[in-house]
């Protein structure tokens, strides 16, 4: 019961701790590797994974003793969380140790879209002047709003409002008291995706979210408004934002998740304009990633302590 898996990057330090009382294999090449994952974690009982280690059904039926896994991060849809339970497998995220660099991420996204001023560089450099095209928008006064209205969500808000910002938000699992209560204006998705200057994305990928933001929903939008999704790429319809931004249809968007990781066709966002790729990095800062590293080191080795 002293032997432990990682399987994607953790931090050095928290890497360390756990090895000074158990016995680890850190590899993060085991990610691209299923078959030696699946045979390192045979007879091991605590395995930690990030978002792109697949957890389902045939690796757990590979790993008999496993009781635990940690998950450096909060989304849950890379792991079979059903199967897990029918098998006695405990799943730890690292609930709230990233939220700060999300919600700093979503504030950044707005401010650079809706300004519109920092791609300039090679045009500059190429000796060009083009002041006028890059007269962009204030934060100021505009309506953000935000689809989800978790953890980080509700970070954001007092970012969004030193800004000057307004915000809205929607919830079907929150209500508008609670809402109202954390700073913001409840508001039905349909009229929130309507009206706001930006948009931000924080829901989990399920069958009522995916393609949640659909070709309906951003051709109501505001032909200025931005969109800004770091929760999972599946609730965006990707194609659909392409062509709207193509087609001067949207202000802005700024994709750091996306429906398959990395993208399978990545050519087709190229040269799409006023759009911004980050590879599902708005949680991962030097700070964010030590802090969930120790988390989930310490929950990993409490769980064993108990299980022992």
């Amino acid at each position: 019961m002293r032997r432990i898996v990682i399987s994607e990057f953790m931090d050095e330090d928290a890497v360390a701790l756990l090895r000074a009382r158990f016995d680890v294999t850190y590899d993060p090449r085991l990610v691209d590797q299923p078959e030696r994952l699946a045979a390192a974690i045979a007879a091991v009982p605590a395995l930690i994974v990030r978002n792109r280690t697949q957890v389902r059904e045939a690796l757990l039926d590979a790993a008999p003793r496993l009781r635990v896994i940690g998950r450096l991060g909060v989304g849950l849809d890379n792991i079979d969380i059903t199967a897990c339970a029918e098998r006695g497998v405990r799943v730890i995220p690292a609930t709230g140790a990233n939220a700060d660099a999300v919600a700093e991420y979503v504030i950044a996204a707005v401010l650079i879209l809706l300004r519109g001023a920092y791609g300039a560089t090679a045009r500059i450099a190429a000796g060009e002047w083009p002041r006028t095209a890059l007269t962009g928008r204030e934060a100021q006064a505009r309506l953000l709003g935000l689809v989800g209205f978790g953890d980080i969500a509700r970070r954001i808000v007092p970012r969004a409002k030193a800004l000057g910002m307004r915000i809205a938000a929607c919830d079907p699992l929150v209500n508008d008291h609670e809402i109202r209560r954390n700073g913001a204006e409840p508001m039905p998705l349909d009229r929130l995706v309507a009206e706001a200057d930006a948009v931000s994305l924080h829901v989990p990928l399920t069958d009522t979210t995916r393609k949640l933001i659909d070709t309906q929903r951003i051709a109501a939008m505001r032909r200025d408004a931005v969109l800004i999704n770091t929760a999972r790429g599946g609730i965006v319809d990707e194609d659909a934002l392409i062509a709207a931004l193509k087609e001067g249809r949207l202000g802005g968007a700024a994709l750091d998740v996306f429906e398959s990781e990395p993208p399978e066709e990545p050519r087709r966002f190229a040269d799409v304009p006023n759009l911004l790729l980050t590879p599902h990095i708005a949680g991962v800062t030097q700070e964010s990633n030590r802090r969930v590293s120790l988390m989930i080191a310490e929950r990993v080795a409490t769980e064993l302590d108990r299980l022992e």
